[in-house]
């Protein structure tokens, strides 16, 4: 039998350069899927009961996803790409749906608009500099 899975809220991600992340979350808005070189790419909003954070969904997974789905990531990695942070599987994560609209989250606050800086203490890591917007300004919440 196959250990259980422990996830990680999405309030404790941090950059790195590493496909370490598992977590369970759901989208809560999903973008329109544009190409990104050749490859077909979205964004969403993804948030749990402890934050909200941008994830970028590639190819398939484009439209695989849609707003009201309960994901599972493992092996995902939140890092850099085009000057955003955004979670996302990576070529050596997964990310398949578990349910539909039935999970408590919060939008703020959103990972993706948190400016990181290295950690003074250990340059390999990477710490909150400050919050550069409260909220998703990809993603506004609906008044």
């Amino acid at each position: 039998m196959e250990p259980e899975t422990t996830f990680l809220p999405l309030k404790n991600i941090v950059p790195a350069a590493q496909n370490n992340i598992n977590a369970k979350f759901i989208l809560v808005d999903k973008g329109i899927a544009g190409l990104e070189g050749q490859y077909k790419t979205c964004m969403a909003l993804a948030a749990d009961e402890t934050a909200a954070v941008h994830f970028q969904l590639w190819g398939d997974e484009c439209d695989a996803f849609e707003a009201g789905d309960i994901l599972v990531l493992t092996n995902g990695i939140f890092s850099t790409n085009r000057n955003n942070m955004v979670l996302r599987a990576g070529k050596r994560g997964k990310v398949e749906k578990v349910g539909e609209f039935c999970l408590a989250f919060v939008e703020t606050p959103n990972l993706s608009e948190i400016r990181w800086g290295p950690d003074p203490n250990d340059p390999k890591k990477f710490v909150q500099l400050f919050v550069v917007s409260p909220l998703s300004r990809i993603f506004p919440p609906l008044s």
